[in-house]
């Protein structure tokens, strides 16, 4: 949703990477983002704790990532982006809540018991909070921000953990929101960006008098959500 918002005035990089922790991205985060790049980032968006929250397995594999060891990892990761160059901006998502009902439920036949609980996902989010708070980076609080909807354990999930189209709506708002309201030099919000040759054309869409032509570049009213 993001990146349908920001076309054509930013190049989003999205890397995705499917049941990954905080250790993990750390070991990496200097090859994904390299301090000798020639350009650096405008702005990084990280999310881990989720399955860092897992429970711990008792064969000592998995995901899970013990809190402080959690803190530091992130610590560590914000401390790389920061010093790509000092135009580049941070947001970090807290850790959300599950539905604990329909994991539990979702039973598998490849993985081991599933093990996510609230009381660790809220944990996991409160600390990610008060590391942003201490280290000045701007973080989104998802555990509460989903939760505002009286009916987010039924339509913000495709499997009690994933996020529905409902869930990253609420997602991408809070980011937004936030890109509103930071008062970053150059400000990043969408709206604030200029448009790459959105300069008047011949080849644009012709206007319902037949001759001129209307610049659609920055129209927005074929979205079916129109973000703020």
């Amino acid at each position: 949703m993001l990146y349908a918002i920001r076309i054509p005035l930013a190049d989003i990089l999205v890397r995705g990477y499917s049941g990954w922790n905080s250790r993990r991205a750390l070991q990496v985060v200097d090859q994904v983002f390299p301090k000798d790049a020639a350009v650096q980032p405008s702005l990084v968006i990280v999310y881990f704790g989720g399955n860092d929250s897992m429970g711990p397995h008792s064969s000592g594999l998995g995901p899970h990532v013990p809190l402080p060891e959690y803190v530091e990892n992130m610590r560590k990761i914000a401390f790389h982006l920061k010093s790509l160059s000092e135009n580049t901006r941070i947001i970090f998502l807290s850790c959300p809540p599950v539905n604990e009902e329909v994991v539990r439920k979702g039973t598998s036949a490849i993985f081991s018991e599933i093990d996510r609980t609230n009381e660790a996902c809220h944990r996991y989010s409160d600390a990610c909070l008060e590391l942003c708070r201490e280290i000045d980076v701007k973080a989104v609080d998802l555990f509460n921000a989903i939760q505002k909807r009286d009916d987010w354990m039924n339509v913000c999930f495709t499997d009690g953990i994933h996020f529905s189209a409902e869930g990253s709506k609420i997602v991408v708002e809070e980011i937004l929101r936030i890109l509103k309201e930071a008062e970053w030099e150059p400000c990043l919000h969408w709206k604030s960006l200029p448009t790459e040759f959105g300069e008047d054309s011949p080849c644009d869409m012709v206007a319902a008098d037949g001759k001129t032509t209307i610049n659609i570049s920055e129209c927005t009213f074929h979205r079916e959500i129109q973000w703020d």
